[in-house]
């Protein structure tokens, strides 16, 4: 399916919903934050938020630092 991340079209399959991405990017889901078609997904219904062809996405990692 070709969705949108940060900009960018891309290709990925095998992907259901936001969980799934998460996984295929190799994402710690308690590191990134998800907007999904200007709204933020909460981590709690990642598993639940279906995606479909043309979804775009942003996807922004945390980094520690100190």
């Amino acid at each position: 399916m070709k969705l949108f991340l940060n900009g960018e079209e891309r290709e990925i399959s095998g992907v259901a919903n936001v969980a799934d991405l998460v996984t295929s990017l190799g994402l710690d889901a308690r590191k990134v934050a998800i907007e999904l078609n200007l709204e933020i997904v909460p981590r709690s219904i990642y598993s639940a938020t279906s995606l479909v062809e043309g979804d775009r996405l942003e996807i922004v990692t945390f980094i520690g630092g100190g």
